[in-house]
């Protein structure tokens, strides 16, 4: 497949604001491409050449993008800058760029799918010494091959800003389409996709071999799994009656989930959203090495910095100083990790997943070493919802956020959010305030001091059932002169010309982002709208809800995905137990 095609959809998915025309040209290119082609064109269309959990990126800097585009164009650094200064994308000035020196094609092949793939891929393993000026002239090279319009999305690619806000639901959408029928199948699908992680491969194999071939798919050390999510409630009995009458509750910690994958002495740990994040936690590495019994296991637990001279827990605020490039080995002084362990999911080649809690539960213990900094979260069995609210209380006293209460029956279901986990947190439990992590999907320009600045951002929440984002919230207030400066440099990235596909918003913002950057915030309350889509008719027809007063909490959410962020259905649970209050009052 030759790659201008591949660029010609990415052209027609940038253009549309229609989730469902998304899904019908990817359908359309999957069913173009061979097997080996779809592999490839799944990670491109995220602007990606590897699974995000191998850690392969392009590393080059725009300055250096621009080097590239003056080397193959023959047009000055000085020339190229100018133009970037005034269009703002470097994909579009890499093609208008082209244009502008008439390049001829006459002597370049047409480039194929595989072509740009095989040497974006090359240039970002390249790494040591010469390495930056290497990427450089293999990046002018494959645009000097490239017509106009490929080398924009080239670019795009490797600077991180492709702008597609291709879901890796979308695309397991259009596999289900292009190559199975029905529910179940599509289901087998994401099976396969939540066990591995890796898109590419998923593509490829139901490519070429259909449903049957995902039976190959197994978990493995070295592949994190996408992890199990809770949903929320706000009262013990409330959870009782949902997953009753007994269940296990368990501390939440104020830290970083983190799934652990040991083999022998090997030992790598993932982020939430499937990073590799080892190099930040070494010393958590070591812990393990040490501190699990078995060869070969898949864990989940809670990274906590925690002070070592009294063993007090210390907030997510100062764990993030962990979050660093470099300096890793003075931040692990200064903020030393606990890891306090909730699940097991593998080990010595058996899947856990499948197991009732109670038996997940059973087997961590036994493989743990307990010590000052390895332990089993602590955890109560009951059927009493006082000795849960009991048990929050203390949770919090000791310096966690709640519980997280669980179905003991309930199996591992990788990439979910179900009933069989429920968060039952403080701020849940207020009247009227709440905490909720929603998607920046769009801005407006502020007044006054903060004329010519960014001054509120339009919040959506989830929606799971629809794959899109529906806006709950227009926010102001809680960012800091600080906030206001980074803000830009953080979401231009992923600054659109229109709406995204993915977004439903009946507001008309000044600017729009692909939905990619969490916050969390604080709302007083929530009410019906009649001008945002969130839970829009379920509670009253033409209303939809909105957080009231919200307001930044000063945390940015970089440990989670915007598919991870509150979804529609959680606020509408939310807005019905705080009217169940009220009504309660009255």
């Amino acid at each position: 497949m030759l790659f201008r095609e591949v660029a010609e959809i990415m052209e027609k998915i940038e253009d549309t604001t229609k989730r469902l025309e998304m899904t019908d040209l990817l359908v359309e290119l999957f069913r173009r491409a061979r097997p080996e082609e779809i592999e490839k064109i799944s990670y491109l269309l995220q602007g990606k050449v590897r699974p995000d959990y191998e850690g392969v990126e392009f590393g080059l800097a725009e300055k250096l993008i621009t080097r590239a585009i003056s080397s193959c164009t023959g047009l000055s650094a000085d020339e190229v800058e100018k133009m970037y200064r005034e269009i703002g994308d470097l994909g579009e000035v890499a093609e208008k760029a082209i244009i502008k020196k008439a390049q001829s094609k006459l002597v370049s092949r047409e480039l194929t799918v595989l072509d740009v793939y095989n040497r974006l891929y090359k240039a970002a393993l390249l790494s040591g010494k010469g390495a930056t000026m290497q990427k450089i002239g293999m990046l002018s090279s494959l645009l000097s091959d490239a017509t106009s319009k490929e080398a924009k999305y080239i670019v795009r690619m490797v600077s991180g800003k492709l702008r597609l806000g291709i879901a890796d639901y979308t695309i397991l959408d259009a596999l289900a389409v292009a190559y199975a029928s029905g529910k179940e199948d599509r289901a087998l699908i994401e099976r396969a996709y939540n066990i591995s992680s890796d898109l590419g491969a998923v593509a490829r194999e139901v490519a070429a071999g259909g449903l049957e071939a995902l039976a190959n798919f197994k978990i493995t050390v070295g592949k994190p799994i996408r992890p199990m999510l809770a949903e929320r409630l706000s009262s013990a009995v409330e959870i009782l009656g949902k997953i009753g009458p007994e269940v296990a509750a368990e501390y939440k910690l104020d830290g970083e989930r983190v799934q652990i994958h040991k083999s022998g002495e090997k030992v790598f740990l993932f982020s939430r959203r499937l990073e590799n994040i080892t190099h930040h936690y070494p010393d958590a590495a070591e812990l393990v090495k040490s501190g699990v019994k078995v060869r070969e296991a898949i864990l989940e637990a809670e990274c906590v910095a925690v002070d070592l001279d009294t063993g007090d827990m210390m907030p997510f605020q100062e764990l993030m100083h962990r979050r660093r490039k470099y300096g890793v080995e003075e931040a692990m002084e200064q903020y030393p990790v606990s890891l306090f362990f909730f699940d097991l999911l593998y080990v010595d080649g058996e899947d856990l997943t499948t197991q009732p809690y109670t038996v997940r539960r059973k087997r961590l213990t036994e493989v743990i070493s307990m010590s000052d900094r390895m332990m089993v979260v602590k955890q109560v069995i009951t059927g009493d919802a006082a000795e849960i609210e009991r048990m929050m209380e203390q949770a919090i006293s000791e310096g966690c956020e709640g519980l997280v209460v669980k179905d003991l029956n309930a199996p591992y279901r990788a990439g979910a959010r179900e009933w069989s986990w429920i968060k039952l947190k403080r701020e849940y439990k207020a009247e009227v305030v709440d905490t909720l992590d929603l998607v920046i999907v769009g801005a407006f320009w502020g007044r006054g001091r903060r004329a010519g600045k960014y001054g509120a951002f339009l919040l959506a929440s989830y929606d799971e059932e629809e794959d899109v984002f529906r806006t709950f919230a227009k926010c102001g207030t809680g960012f800091t002169d600080e906030d206001l400066e980074n803000f830009p440099k953080m979401l231009d990235r992923y600054r659109l010309a229109h709406r995204h596909a993915r977004v439903d918003s009946k507001l008309e913002a000044d600017i729009w982002f692909e939905p990619r950057v969490v916050i969390e915030v604080i709302v007083s309350e929530i009410t019906l709208s009649p001008i945002h889509t969130c839970g829009l008719g379920v509670i009253r027809e033409g209303s939809g809800l909105a957080g009231r007063f919200p307001k930044f909490t000063g945390k940015v959410r970089d440990d989670k995905a915007p598919e991870q962020a509150t979804s529609v259905t959680e606020i509408v649970e939310m807005y019905r137990r705080q009217l169940k209050k009220i009504e309660e009052v009255t």
